[in-house]
C-alpha cells in the first residue's frame, strides 16, 4: 500500500493491520469456525479495547456502523452470541503467542533507548494487580468469603522515562502470592530487577545471586541481616549503607536504608555494589512506574470491564489488554511523538474513526500561544454573590420556620 493510500485509510484500520496475526492464516486452525475466524475474532477484541466498545451489543452496533472497519476485521455481519462464545473458546496460548510477537515489535523499536538518565539504565519491574470479579458469578476465583478475583502478574520493561510496556504477563487466580510467582517472572538478563517486598526470601536471594541476577528489592523487617561493613550516605534521606550477610554460604549483599518525604522507612537490599546510594534509592522510587501503568490500563482501557465470568475468557482478556496497549505504543514511536501517554492515547480515541492523514496534521499541530504578553497589575474587584435567580429557594430568602 503506498503512501496516500495509507493517508486515506481509517486510523483504526489502519492499526489493526500492524497487529502480526500471520500465525492465524492457517486453515485449520478455524476448520469448524468458518463464520468469524480467529484473526477477526482477535481484532475485534483489539478494536473494543480501543475504542472501549462496552458489551457485546456496543460491539455488534459499531461493527454495523463501519463497513470499511468489518472489511479490515474479515467479517460480513456478526452477533453478539458469537462474540460471547468464542472469546470462551480461544486458547489463550495463541493470544499469548500474538502478545510476544508485539513485545519483540517495541523490543525493536525502543533498542536505541538509554532507559532512565542519571545512569541507572534499562530496568524491569516486578509486581501484580488484581482484578476483582462478580462474586455470584466467579466461584472459581474466591479468596475469601468477601472477595473475588484473579491477579496478573507484571514485568515492566522501562526504556526510558516516557516508554514503558510490559514485556511478559502470567495470569494467576488470586490466591497466588507474589513470591509464588518469582521463578517464572524473574529470568536470566543484563537487566536491573525492582520489585516490592512480596518477593525476596533466603530462598529467591540465593538463587537470584547464583545466577548473577541485578536486583533492587526492599525487604521486611522479619529477614535478619548480618552487617559486615559499613558505607557513609551520601545523601540526606540515606539512613543507612551497608555490606551484610542474610545467609553464612551466600556472597555478601548491599543494604541501604532510606525514609521519604513521609518518613517512612524502606529497607533496600541489592547486589550492585558499583552504585551511589542515591542511585539505589532512584531505582527503587522507580517502582511507582508499574503503579501508574496498572492505573493507566485500568483507567484507559477499561481493563476493570470484564468480558467474561470464565478463567479462559478472562485470561483472553488480559492479553488482549495489552496488546491494544503495544499497539498504541508502536503508533506512537512509529509516529515520534513528544506527547505523553495519555494525550496520544486521547487524541488517538479521537480520531480513530477518521484518516490517518487527519490524525497525523493533528498529532503535528502546534499548541497555540496562551501567553498575552506583560499584563498590567490587576486590580482586586470587589466580590459579588451571583443571583440565584426566581427559581430556586435560598435559606435567607425564605422565612424561618419552627418544626411542628
Amino acid at each position: 500500500m503506498n503512501k496516500d493510500s495509507i493517508e486515506r485509510e481509517m486510523l483504526i484500520c489502519q492499526c489493526l493491520s500492524l497487529l502480526p496475526t500471520e500465525d492465524f492464516d492457517c486453515p485449520l486452525l478455524d476448520y469448524s469456525n468458518y463464520k468469524l475466524s480467529t484473526k477477526s475474532l482477535v481484532k475485534t477484541f483489539v478494536a473494543a479495547q480501543l475504542d472501549h466498545w462496552s458489551s457485546y451489543s456496543h460491539m455488534e452496533e459499531k461493527l454495523e456502523a463501519y463497513p470499511e472497519l468489518r472489511m479490515e476485521i474479515g467479517i460480513e455481519e456478526i452477533s453478539r452470541s458469537q462474540l460471547s462464545r468464542r472469546i470462551n473458546e480461544l486458547p489463550t496460548e495463541l493470544v499469548q503467542k500474538l502478545f510476544i510477537k508485539v513485545v519483540e515489535k517495541l523490543s525493536q523499536l525502543t533498542k536505541g533507548l538509554m532507559g532512565l538518565p542519571n545512569g541507572l539504565g534499562r530496568l524491569r519491574i516486578i509486581d501484580s494487580t488484581e482484578i476483582k470479579l462478580p462474586h455470584n458469578l466467579c466461584d472459581w476465583a474466591k479468596i475469601s468469603k468477601k472477595k473475588t478475583g484473579v491477579k496478573m502478574h507484571t514485568r515492566l520493561m522501562v526504556a526510558s522515562p516516557d516508554v514503558v510496556y510490559a514485556d511478559k504477563i502470567v495470569p494467576s487466580s488470586g490466591r497466588l502470592s507474589d513470591f509464588e510467582s518469582s521463578d517464572v517472572m524473574i529470568e536470566e538478563s543484563d537487566y536491573i530487577y525492582i520489585m516490592d517486598r512480596g518477593y525476596p526470601s533466603r530462598e529467591n536471594l540465593q538463587s537470584w545471586q547464583a545466577k548473577e541476577i541485578s536486583f533492587v528489592a526492599r525487604v521486611s523487617k522479619s529477614l535478619r541481616l548480618g552487617i559486615l561493613e559499613e558505607y557513609t550516605p551520601t545523601h540526606s534521606s540515606v539512613v543507612q549503607d551497608a555490606k551484610v550477610s542474610y545467609t553464612v554460604s551466600q556472597p555478601p549483599v548491599r543494604y541501604v536504608e532510606f525514609i521519604d518525604e513521609k518518613q517512612r522507612t524502606y529497607r533496600i537490599l541489592t547486589n550492585r555494589f558499583d552504585l551511589t546510594d542515591q542511585q539505589i534509592m532512584e531505582l527503587y522510587r522507580a517502582r511507582w512506574t508499574i503503579e501508574l501503568f496498572f492505573k493507566w490500563i485500568k483507567q484507559h482501557l477499561r481493563f476493570t470491564k470484564i468480558w467474561s465470568t470464565k478463567p479462559q475468557g478472562i485470561w483472553n482478556q488480559m492479553f488482549l489488554a495489552l496488546i491494544a496497549y503495544g499497539l498504541t505504543l508502536i503508533v506512537k514511536l512509529q509516529t515520534n511523538s513528544k506527547k505523553t501517554p495519555w494525550e496520544f492515547f486521547r487524541l488517538l480515541q479521537t480520531y480513530l474513526y477518521k484518516t490517518v492523514g487527519s490524525f497525523t496534521k493533528a498529532l503535528n499541530k502546534k499548541n497555540k500561544k496562551t501567553s498575552k504578553g506583560r499584563q498590567k497589575v490587576p486590580i482586586p474587584k470587589q466580590k459579588v454573590s451571583p443571583e440565584l435567580g426566581n427559581v430556586a429557594l435560598d435559606k435567607k430568602g425564605t422565612k424561618e420556620r419552627k418544626r411542628r
